[in-house]
């Protein structure tokens, strides 16, 4: 959520970076925005004057009984109790006020980074690095849906059969490979600094504000209505909110941690071949890392995170590419997000693997996570997070990439995990 004094004094550019997002009614948000703000400032000094007025009497009143000097004290206590209507008329504009204002910032997304290139959709989206060589598979090469039904690793039937379709179960060596992975991405992670975490799966309402994914997404999440908590669609929700309502000092950064987690999303309206087999799934898991930084060093700290993931694709041996996300694709959340892209040769198309972005202050202003800086002033952190991996398009590419005639060939650096080299 952008604060209102960044509104308050950077209006042009704001509009501008909404457009860049293709941001409708910018400029009548923002305009309701600044008077609102102007509004519930006018009425808080109101409100305060009243207050301090009435201390001021009150202690007037004390005088004069003391005194002896009862009627003087007694139109004084009259006042007061007119000073007291009016206070409490002006709290409750001034709630409402309030409440107003936050559902328009809710409203607003994060201002996009300069990098970020104008477009409407991911078609738009800048690819600035690719790597790796597009293998060429054996006659009679299939997708990792049918891979998975001829060597029995996944059953989408029997998951749809126990819950609905998007929920896959894993059998044999497919379990075991997909351990492997969670494995191997968490030690990658541990040894490049990240601590790893345990987070619960399921947040309150304060947690889903704090992210973003509260207010007005709720749509995108499973909700357990009885008790008002929702299944985590990603680990970065929890561990960001480990650090919700915290001030922390200046010597406390980075701040590292990884997760590997469950995640549910509903992905309502999704359907057609390109949501086939692991595509896209309603229960799925990954590997996160998240990091709270120093304003003065987020974007060091993000362009380490994305060689990160690249070293990981490196030792997986598997073709990827990394896309800048234009305006048009980039979340309500992000300033800046690189997505990395695995090709999957079966399917002849790239399957998203990966998002790291830099929220800069956006989820830290909700979560009013702040640090004391040199000056000793409370200041906004930065937050960023980036999956180090999502699994099942990283699963799929491996099936299908991995395939030979005999079976599918395990990756060198998996095979310490796994206890096989081959599928077969």
């Amino acid at each position: 959520m952008l604060t209102l004094a960044f509104i308050r004094e950077n209006k042009e550019s704001i509009l501008k970076g909404l457009a860049v997002r293709n941001f409708k009614n910018a400029n009548v948000i923002i305009d309701n925005i600044i008077k609102k703000d102007l509004s519930k400032r006018q009425i808080k000094t109101e409100l305060d004057q009243a207050l301090a007025e009435s201390n001021k009497i009150s202690k007037e009143i004390g005088v004069f009984f003391k005194t002896g000097e009862v009627q003087k004290a007694n139109i004084l206590k009259e006042k007061t109790g007119q000073l007291k209507q009016q206070s409490k008329a002006l709290n409750e504009t001034l709630i409402k006020i309030e409440d107003e204002l936050n559902e328009l910032l809710y409203q607003v997304p994060n201002i996009p980074n300069p990098l970020v290139p104008v477009g409407n959709s991911e078609e738009d989206n800048e690819t600035i690095f690719q790597e790796g060589e597009i293998p060429k598979l054996h006659e009679g090469a299939i997708p990792h849906w049918e891979l998975a039904k001829k060597y029995d690793i996944i059953d989408f039937e029997l998951g749809n059969k126990i819950t609905g379709a998007g929920f896959p179960v894993y059998k044999g060596k497919g379990a075991k490979l997909q351990r492997a992975l969670i494995s191997y991405f968490l030690d990658k992670n541990t040894e490049a600094g990240y601590t790893e975490v345990q987070p619960p799966l399921l947040i309150n309402e304060a947690s889903g504000i704090g992210t973003g994914q509260l207010p007005d997404k709720e749509g995108q999440m499973y909700h357990v209505g009885i008790d008002n908590l929702y299944l985590i669609p990603t680990a970065e929700v929890p561990v960001t909110n480990f650090y919700r309502d915290v001030l922390l000092k200046e010597s406390d950064f980075p701040i590292c941690n990884t997760a590997y987690t469950p995640c549910f999303r509903r992905e309502a309206g999704s359907y057609g071949a390109h949501v086939r087999g692991l595509n896209r799934l309603h229960q799925f898991d990954k590997v996160e890392i998240v990091r709270i930084e120093h304003p003065e060093k987020s974007y060091e700290a993000l362009e380490g995170m994305v060689n990160h993931v690249k070293g990981i694709l490196q030792e997986l041996d598997l073709p990827y590419r990394i896309l800048r996300l234009c305006g048009g694709d980039l979340g309500f959340t992000s300033a800046l997000t690189y997505d990395f892209e695995l090709f999957s040769t079966a399917q002849d198309r790239w399957l998203e693997i990966s998002s790291i972005s830099n929220f800069e202050t956006f989820q830290a202003n909700r979560l009013k996570l702040r640090f004391k800086n040199k000056e000793g002033k409370s200041q906004l952190a930065h937050t960023l997070n980036g999956s180090s991996l999502a699994l099942p398009r990283v699963l799929a590419a491996l099936l299908e990439n991995c395939q030979t005639e005999n079976g599918i060939k395990i990756p060198e650096v998996l095979q310490k995990y796994t206890g096989f080299d081959m599928i077969d």
